[in-house]
């Protein structure tokens, strides 16, 4: 089924008129300085916040944030945890600070840890996948990125000058995908658009360069206890891949340019909560995050030689 976008000349890429014009229909639904910015000063006992950049649209509105471990030991691994990519994604950046707040005590002697909770503020305000060049963040992690937000981050990251042992990367996989985000892809890159389906419950996307089936097997039991995990589409796949096993699929992180692969991580994972399901609930869907990061953590705990 072809769906005609209303911004846009069917079959044509669209051009700075109609960038504007899908911009301008941006409106601000949320705020980032309550929901994200408000709660970094509770974190400095564990964490040294840093302002990394900020976004030129509106710098003063959009600094962007990364907490390193305030007690750095170089002994340790160290662990980076990536949230807020594409901003309508909430969990991701709920999960990020969640974590944060919570639980990082229990791995504090165990790794050293870098988190970047909301790494796209204008998305994550007006609820949105792009930024407001119409560019996708998660398709822009590598060198010249197109992206502001991604290769802000990129820099931070690399700037630190520390091998990252693992990266959590958390996102959600919404409704408004089907009704919404993948339309107006087709749409602004002139192409037909074919109507297809969100896989209902959780499932992670692994690096199929460096898929960790253990890793990623572990991280699923954890998520278990939180929400239920996707089962295969009608086609036996979910989102047209193969299942490698129950809820994990894997992408080549590298090629597509995804924020899991910049990182050059020995083990990696991208999340996949979905909100929009009927069984679960706010709550549980920034938790299922937190469980992947705990889940994830405590397999690499349980390796002989972690380093």
């Amino acid at each position: 089924m072809n769906h005609f976008y209303p911004i846009g000349t069917p079959n044509q890429p669209w051009k700075e008129q109609e960038k504007k014009a899908w911009f301008n229909n941006a409106t601000t639904q949320r705020s980032y300085k309550e929901t994200v910015l408000n709660t970094l000063p509770s974190l400095v006992s564990h964490f040294k916040i840093t302002q990394y950049g900020s976004l030129p649209i509106d710098p003063k509105r959009f600094p962007l944030f990364g907490l390193t471990s305030l007690n750095w030991d170089e002994s340790k691994p160290t662990i980076l945890i990536t949230g807020g990519v594409h901003g309508y994604e909430t969990s991701g950046v709920q999960g990020a600070l969640l974590f944060a707040k919570q639980h990082v005590d229990d791995y504090l002697n165990h790794f050293n840890f870098i988190i970047t909770p909301c790494i796209s503020p204008w998305g994550f305000e007006t609820i949105n996948r792009w930024n407001p060049n119409a560019v996708d963040p998660n398709r822009s992690f590598y060198d010249n990125s197109p992206a502001e937000e991604s290769a802000q981050v990129m820099a931070f990251v690399r700037a630190l000058n520390v091998p990252i042992y693992a990266h959590f990367d958390l996102h959600e996989t919404t409704d408004s995908d089907e009704n919404e985000f993948r339309p107006a892809l087709a749409s602004r890159d002139g192409k037909n658009y074919s109507a297809g389906t969100i896989p209902d419950g959780f499932y992670l996307v692994g690096d199929s360069e460096n898929p960790q089936a253990d890793f990623q097997r572990t991280i699923i039991e954890s998520v278990r206890k939180i929400t239920h995990i996707a089962p295969p589409e009608a086609d036996g796949l979910i989102l047209s891949k193969p299942i490698e096993q129950d809820g994990v699929i894997n992408y080549p992180t590298k090629k597509l340019g995804l924020c899991a692969g910049f990182s050059n991580a020995q083990y990696c994972t991208t999340t996949e909560v979905y909100p929009d399901s009927p069984k679960v609930t706010t709550s549980e869907c920034n938790h299922a995050q937190v469980a992947v990061i705990i889940g994830g953590l405590e397999y690499l705990k349980s390796l002989k030689k972690p380093l």
